[in-house]
């Protein structure tokens, strides 16, 4: 069935192309022998018009020099379209179009697509992914088939960890001890006795251990496993996210996790929204830029990377907003003026993503300035013209622009 529907789409394809290549000398043949009866028509005409006294004799004699001369080129066009009839290399030239295109086709097909693989619905897609996670690789099978520590181990660093080991055996609740080893256990690339100590770390610590603390024992698992997301480390991960959900290690990982079973487009929208909410500083910026565009093309998202360096989304700490409860409306609308005004003159000078650009349009109409919003909204629109989903987040901007109150005056 496939096959067939290939098939029938490269004909279509190619037809476009070639049924020009095929009528056009037999269009232009018809053309040019339209033009030589029209221009012998208006000879013929010349005469009666100088008889009924229409023009001049000699307005007739000068306008049958033009006439002639364009009855030549029509006559010319004529010869060269029936040489072009008589000649087949028309049909030879849309045979190898098709060829051509049908073949080149095939070939990239075959070399980019999966002519075995069957349809996929979406819903099989889906079910096949929650198979792969149910029955993915445990961490202890794939640290098995990791590949052997590139780290260069000195004699005297692997005697002071085995001593460190065998001093933490008689003293299981040094939590100091377990935090020194950790450290060194990984600066060895000994990922996997890394993790085992920081799990120790997390139950010497009890209630006290944090969503970083969480987030660090996945991160040495994905590590000895070669940048696999197994399950046990992903239940350490959801640990993590339980403690903190904006634990930018733990989203990271389960983009990763996501990615890696066929879910590129939950993973996609997971990386998305925690690079434009991250810091250019933080550590896995680096990593999800080199990957994020690749998610993208497997969710079948058109994306468009933000610049490197860019800073997320700027809005109100904390102590901002603790603040602000307690102003009077007028000094809370000045505060909200002020933010409206640095991101307009930000994104004046330095440009910036769509969500700010958004968020300066809906800014512009909590403060009533529609009309202000509608010119950011134009602006923004202009600039991102290119994007479709900028356009539809304008779009949203611009409904919350029909509640706007009023200015005040």
């Amino acid at each position: 069935m496939f096959w067939l529907a290939a098939a029938l789409l490269i004909t279509i394809s190619t037809l476009f192309i070639a049924l020009p290549l095929l009528r056009g000398a037999a269009e232009s043949d018809a053309q040019a022998h339209s033009d030589v009866d029209f221009y012998r028509a208006q000879l013929a005409a010349l005469d009666k018009d100088v008889a009924r006294a229409v023009i001049t004799a000699e307005e007739a004699a000068s306008a049958r020099v033009e006439i002639s001369r364009r009855l030549l080129e029509a006559d010319k066009r004529h010869a060269q379209a029936e040489d072009a009839i008589a000649r087949p290399a028309r049909p030879l030239v849309a045979g190898l179009v098709v060829l051509t295109i049908a073949g080149a086709g095939f070939g990239m097909y075959l070399k980019y697509g999966a002519p075995g693989v069957q349809d996929q619905p979406l819903v099989a897609r889906y079910q096949a992914a929650e198979d792969l996670r149910q029955n993915r690789p445990s961490q202890a099978e794939a640290v098995s088939v990791a590949p052997e520590n590139p780290y260069q181990q000195l004699p005297e660093d692997v005697t002071l960890i085995e001593q460190l080991r065998q001093a933490l055996q008689s003293r299981p609740d040094d939590l100091r001890g377990y935090q020194l080893l950790v450290a060194n256990e990984a600066r060895l690339g000994n990922f996997e006795p890394a993790s085992q100590a920081q799990a120790q770390v997390i139950r010497i610590l009890g209630d006290q251990a944090t969503a970083q603390h969480y987030a660090d024992q996945a991160d040495l698992m994905i590590l000895a496993a070669n940048s696999y997301v197994s399950p046990e480390a992903e239940d350490v991960l959801r640990q993590a996210l339980e403690r903190d959900p904006r634990n930018g290690t733990a989203r990271f990982y389960i983009g990763l996790m996501l990615a890696q079973i066929g879910r590129a487009d939950v993973g996609f929208e997971t990386w998305r929204r925690l690079l434009e909410e991250s810091q250019p500083d933080d550590l896995w910026v680096p990593a999800i830029r080199s990957q994020i565009m690749q998610a993208a093309q497997a969710a079948g998202v058109r994306y468009e990377l933000p610049p490197e360096g860019a800073a997320p989304l700027r809005g109100p700490d904390q102590a901002a907003i603790d603040a602000a409860s307690e102003m009077t409306p007028e000094d809370r609308r000045a505060m909200i003026e002020g933010m409206v005004a640095s991101l307009g003159q930000r994104l004046a000078e330095e440009g910036g993503s769509a969500q700010e650009w958004a968020q300066l349009i809906v800014g512009r109409a909590v403060l009533g300035d529609t009309d202000g919003a509608r010119a950011v909204l134009a602006e923004a629109r202009e600039v991102f013209a290119d994007n479709a989903e900028a356009l539809t987040m304008f779009d949203q901007a611009e409904a919350q622009l029909e509640n706007a109150p009023e200015a005040n005056q």
